[in-house]
């Protein structure tokens, strides 16, 4: 070996004593001075060192059977592994490679960091240059909710096998793996939160540290691992985002399932691209890996008889939330009754074929986005209303099971069963056609009173221009006021839910105040900018309950003393009164309601105060 090649005499021992004498897992630097490339000195050549550490690292996981083993491979598929395992593994990772990188990113309501895990084949770690480098970036979340472990896993055993060059890793694919999205519920190990779904032994809750479900969380940012994940989705800024689960609900062969985000939410080129050629290419890798797959099943108790529909997915989701900025999201489903050992080969399978036919489309992929982004920025026209195309469907083949019925073990009545006896093959209508509906024209700018500070902030956290007004100013503006809305009886995800939002749009001249927010509409992040502030958005803020304060009115009057100002208000307002007059001529019960009069005159006159449903968004044309 030259001498620009050796370790020093003690990083080398420390080498011999931590790969052949500790074979426990991957934990088997504990002392410190692990050969590693944050802490071994070289004489003379590092990219040489590296090398040879790497070589050292494949070595030892390639011949140490043991040593490379997961709590999922000691048990045969039947556990998976905790949080600080998961976390360890990764670190290890890190020691024995130059390809891995473990960085910190944020905190969580459990009180732990997020992790972020980079790989990339260069050794390289700036997703700045990544993009310029024109890799395609693939971030993959895992463990959102941790009774749905097989990701957790299943990365692990992928990025050992991208070290160990077991996996090759494409040098235009750059990986980031968040190990576990959710670290309060998979703290909250339990056996039975799962009853539908088959293994492993123990695994997390749904809910995270605040009960929330974090994958309702990404508009709202109710959680701060919903804030830590904003900051790292934009400082990747991924191509693709996949967002590992399990599925629940009909029993049926496949064991892997997957929700693609609408295509229409990307561009129409875009969407297209990934409907007719990458979304296939998915499919066509996934059947020769003997996983066949097929779109997320969404029929439990009724059959497929009547087709299969794409799900959609509103910005609460994560891939409706990519789609915001165009990229394109995945939440694999792998099937809850299949054996967790399948799952999570299949799991690993799924994500391998990611990365070889991301690789083979990386420079497609890469145009395509940046045309999608480009044209957000001129983009004259967004849908807000999406409904399924009954009228368009593709053929799919779904292998599914007989449903039958027997006599219930637990309550003496008819039950229905899927008879796994009985598989069929079948041709299953598909309905991926979504028909867009209520467009809005984005504003020149929204302005934002600065009040509002809590919306602001989560719009500078997903990358949002936002100025400040250098002097009061009166401007005049389109504003909303909410005519008409529902909101949910019961609280859903630490919310009362707005929905059904009518408005009414009115040109007022308005006083802004110096400080107050303008968002120009000239920015990559519009689609965000418009589904988040626009009222009738399915995720908007309003529909969130944001902007609750504006719908309580804070000033009233008593009957007794607004009857003299009322009577002063007619007389002084002919327009009022003819209102007034044809209003009880056209509504006998309201001619016969004294208190209702007196309020209809209190809302048409200058008493009645602006800010009650007037929406606190502006448009400036």
């Amino acid at each position: 070996m030259p001498m620009s090649a050796v370790l020093t005499e003690s990083c080398f021992k420390s080498a011999a004593v931590g790969v052949f004498n500790r074979p426990q897992g991957l934990h088997f630097f504990t002392n410190g001075t692990a050969p590693s490339k944050k802490n071994c000195s070289f004489q003379k050549n590092k990219t040489a060192m590296r090398k040879l550490l790497l070589f050292l690292a494949s070595l030892f996981i390639f011949n140490n059977s043991h040593a490379q083993q997961s709590r999922f491979e000691k048990s045969n598929g039947k556990e998976s592994a905790t949080y600080f395992e998961a976390i360890d593994w990764y670190k290890n990772l890190d020691k024995l490679s130059p390809q891995v990188l473990v960085k910190e990113m944020g905190m969580t309501d459990a009180g732990y960091p997020l992790h972020l895990v980079l790989v990339s084949n260069d050794g390289k770690f700036d997703p700045g240059q990544w993009h310029k480098q024109n890799k395609a970036v693939i971030l993959i979340n895992n463990g959102i909710h941790p009774g749905e472990p097989d990701g957790i896993d299943a990365s692990m055993l992928l990025v050992r096998d991208i070290v160990s060059k077991k996996i090759k890793l494409p040098d235009n694919v750059a990986l980031a793996f968040i190990p576990v999205y959710n670290i309060g519920g998979c703290l909250n190990r339990n056996a039975y939160s799962r009853a539908n779904q088959n293994g492993p032994l123990e695994y997390g809750f749904r809910g995270n540290a605040q009960n929330l479900d974090l994958n309702r969380d990404f508009t709202k940012c109710d959680s701060k691992n919903a804030r830590s994940f904003t900051q790292i989705f934009h400082w990747l800024d991924p191509h693709i985002l996949i967002d590992n689960h399990v599925s629940d609900g009909a029993d049926y062969q496949h064991t892997m399932t997957l929700i693609t985000t609408q295509y229409d939410k990307l561009s129409a080129d875009f969407g297209g691209w990934l409907k007719e050629k990458f979304e296939p290419q998915l499919y066509a890798g996934m059947a020769e890996k003997k996983w066949e797959m097929v779109p997320y099943v969404d029929f439990s108790s009724s059959g497929p008889e009547k087709g299969m529909e794409m799900f959609y997915d509103p910005p609460r989701y994560s891939s409706g939330y990519a789609a915001l900025f165009q990229t394109i999201g995945f939440i694999p489903e792998t099937h809850m009754l299949k054996p967790f050992k399948d799952r999570v080969l299949s799991t690993y399978a799924l994500m391998q074929t990611f990365i070889e036919k991301t690789s083979a489309n990386a420079t497609e992929l890469i145009a395509q986005r940046n045309k999608a982004r480009a044209e957000a920025v001129k983009e004259r026209s967004w849908p807000f209303t999406w409904n399924m195309d009954s009228t368009q469907s593709t053929l799919i083949t779904f292998k599914g099971y007989e449903q039958a019925f027997k006599t219930s073990d637990a309550t003496g009545l008819q039950r229905m069963y899927y008879d796994h006896d009985k598989p069929y093959t079948r041709q299953v209508k598909y309905y991926n056609v979504f028909k867009p509906s209520n467009f809005i024209s984005p504003p020149a700018a929204y302005i934002i009173p600065q009040g509002w500070s809590a919306v602001v902030d989560l719009m500078k956290l997903n990358n949002v221009i936002v100025q400040q007004l250098k002097n009061d100013s009166m401007m005049e503006v389109e504003a909303y006021h909410i005519d008409d809305y529902k909101s949910l009886p019961r609280p859903y995800e630490k919310h009362h839910k707005n929905s059904s939002m009518k408005v009414s749009v009115m040109k007022q001249k308005i006083r802004f105040l110096k400080g107050d927010y303008f968002i120009p509409m000239n920015q990559v992040a519009n689609r965000y900018i418009i589904e988040m502030l626009e009222p009738t958005g399915d995720d908007s803020f309003f529909s969130w309950n944001f902007f609750d304060a504006i719908l309580q009115q804070k000033e009233g009057y008593s009957d007794y003393r607004w009857e003299d100002i009322a009577a002063d208000v007619l007389k002084n307002n002919p327009d009022i009164k003819k209102k007034l007059e044809d209003k009880k001529a056209a509504d006998p019960k309201f001619a016969a309601n004294g208190s209702a009069q007196l309020d209809f005159i209190y809302r048409n006159s200058s008493y009645y105060e602006p800010a009650h449903n007037r929406y606190p968004v502006y448009r400036l044309e």
